[in-house]
């Protein structure tokens, strides 16, 4: 078994490759990680003992090139842009990546291993607008707000399209907001977290700056996140898209306030303009149905524990010490 993880270098990507290397049948020599890093080699991969290939995405030639030398039976497609406020700011920019690089993939694939398997990971970003009075599933039609999501539909269909011309058995997958440990910067739950940590270590004063807290959005830790995905190109069925979501909506206010709940200073809480986005979504909430029918797949990790296991990774990342639940909040008392 050959594995190609793209965007390996990433925040899911990282994590999928560190599930899979827990899958028994599978060696560190069996999963090629794809980097894009201009200093070369991720050293969190090396310690894994994972072969890396640092590759362009959007150079159809060096995809080629690498997808005829991997030869893989799995391919999953993490790579892309997934920055919402930076698409706002350079529109064409994230449209530009995410397809381009997703065409030399499929087109590479096609011709030279058409019977392996893709998962191309899309985002619940494409349901955007869409009317939140039940569940999103896969059927809602899409409603994109933002150049991202924009992106995220073409990939999407890129899938589809694949899968329809070439019958190249390529499963998409529509994970919900996702959270966890290895999270960088630009998404609500890292960068609160990482105010509080900075907050805690002396290297900021005791405020925290905050955008929307009244939007409600589906969350799920990103370690259940990938062994769906890995369920999925293995169980999946090709041509179909699956929802990857926990069906239970948080707002930002509960998210924010139970991070608070583990700090072990008083912070005080101040709303910055900057960071309320030029669309939002008030809410968006998911329905995994098909996903648990086709792969049994349920998320398994607490949102709470999620919350705090992403505190605790950067509490590390500056030097603290983690804490549980319990002696954090009776310090915050």
């Amino acid at each position: 078994m050959r594995i190609f993880v793209t965007g390996a270098g990433g925040f899911a990507g990282g994590h999928l490759v560190e599930h899979l290397l827990r899958q028994s049948n599978l060696r560190p020599d069996d999963i090629v990680a794809g980097v894009l890093q201009p200093a070369g080699h991720n050293p969190a991969l090396d310690r894994l003992g994972i072969v890396q290939r640092q590759l362009d995405l959007r150079d159809a030639e060096a995809v080629h090139a690498a997808v005829a030398d991997i030869r893989p039976d799995l391919v999953f497609h993490l790579a892309a842009l997934a920055d919402v406020a930076q698409s706002f700011k350079d529109p064409w920019g994230t449209l530009a990546n995410n397809i381009h690089a997703q065409v030399n993939l499929l087109e590479a694939c096609r011709q030279i291993v058409p019977t392996a398997r893709v998962l191309v990971v899309s985002s619940a970003e494409i349901y955007g607008a869409a009317p939140a009075d039940a569940p999103l599933d896969e059927m809602v039609p899409f409603a994109p707000t933002n150049p991202y999501s924009v992106s995220k539909v073409a990939q999407d269909m890129l899938g589809l399209q694949y899968y329809l011309a070439y019958r190249l058995p390529v499963v998409r997958a529509r994970p919900f907001n996702h959270i966890g440990p290895g999270q960088g910067s630009g998404f609500v739950a890292a960068d609160f977290a990482s105010q509080i940590a900075a907050i805690e270590a002396g290297q900021r004063e005791p405020v925290m700056f905050v955008g929307n807290l009244d939007a409600e959005r589906d969350f799920t830790d990103v370690r259940d996140v990938v062994r769906a995905y890995l369920l999925l190109a293995q169980q999946g069925q090709a041509g179909e898209a699956y929802n990857v979501c926990s069906g239970q909506g948080y707002s930002i206010q509960y998210l924010l306030d139970t991070l608070l709940s583990y700090a072990t200073v008083p912070i005080e809480v101040r709303q910055d303009p900057a960071r309320m986005r030029p669309s939002d979504v008030p809410r968006r909430i998911g329905d995994a149905t098909r996903l648990r029918t086709q792969t049994g797949w349920t998320p398994q990790i607490p949102f709470e524990q999620s919350l705090l296991d992403t505190l605790n990774d950067w509490r590390v990342r500056l030097g603290l010490s983690p804490r549980d639940a319990h002696s954090a909040g009776a310090e915050r008392r």
